[in-house]
This record gives C-alpha cells, sequence and structure tokens, in this order.
C-alpha cells in the first residue's frame, strides 16, 4: 500500500470518508494520476507535475482540494478559497455531503486541461 493511501485510511471521521470519495473521483475520472506522499499529505502529480492535494484540516475541521494551477483557473472562482495563502486555492469541505461532485470535477477538469501551466500566472 503506498504511504498515501496508508494516510487515508488512517484518518480519523468523517476525514476518512471525505478523503476516501475524493480519491475515488479523482482517481476515477483522471486514471493516469500519480498519487504520492509529500509534506505528509497525498499528493496528486500528473506526468510527475504536481496536479492537486489533499489537505485535510483538523484543527479547523475540513478537507481542502488545494489546486496547484489555481492562478489559472475561471470555472467557480465563487467556490474557490484562498485562506490568506498567496498562490494556491482550494474547494473546502466540512462534511461528505458538502462534496459537490460537478464542482469539483469541473475545476477539475479544467486543472488538468491548464497542468502545463506555470504555479504562478504572468502578467
Amino acid at each position: 500500500m503506498k504511504p498515501a493511501e496508508e494516510y487515508i485510511l488512517n484518518q480519523q471521521e468523517p476525514f476518512k470518508s471525505m478523503l476516501m470519495h475524493l480519491q475515488i473521483l479523482i482517481e476515477g475520472s483522471f486514471p493516469e494520476v500519480d498519487l504520492k506522499f509529500k509534506w505528509k499529505i497525498p499528493f496528486y502529480y500528473l506526468n510527475d507535475r504536481p496536479f492537486c492535494y489533499l489537505n485535510p484540516s483538523k484543527k479547523k475541521g475540513h478537507v481542502d482540494v488545494v489546486f496547484w494551477v489555481s492562478a489559472h483557473l475561471t470555472k467557480y472562482n465563487e467556490y474557490l478559497i484562498s485562506d490568506n495563502r498567496k498562490v494556491v486555492k482550494s474547494l473546502r469541505y466540512f462534511k461528505l455531503d458538502d462534496i459537490n461532485e460537478e464542482i469539483l470535477l469541473t475545476v477539475l477538469d479544467e486543472a488538468h486541461q491548464l497542468k502545463e501551466k506555470g504555479f504562478y500566472k504572468r502578467s
């Protein structure tokens, strides 16, 4: 078992259920992703480039799906949270029912289309 999968399975509820559901959605929609364990969290890569990562915050009670190319995203920006982060944005979930699959998959698809873009948006 991969370290990232072990990390997900060892989480307490409701984090475990949310992370497993997100994992199924991401890997089911983008079978070419590679799940790694970077910076002590599950991190998805596409063609050896960062794609998105799953960041559970027990202290704040939510799970973020954080997008690496968020500076370039245009769809569903009203749902993307920067939360005092300078570059990355995320979709945030407090419970399993919060996960809107249409929004998540649309943003993931856009991030997939932009995967060759850099981390920062150059003006």
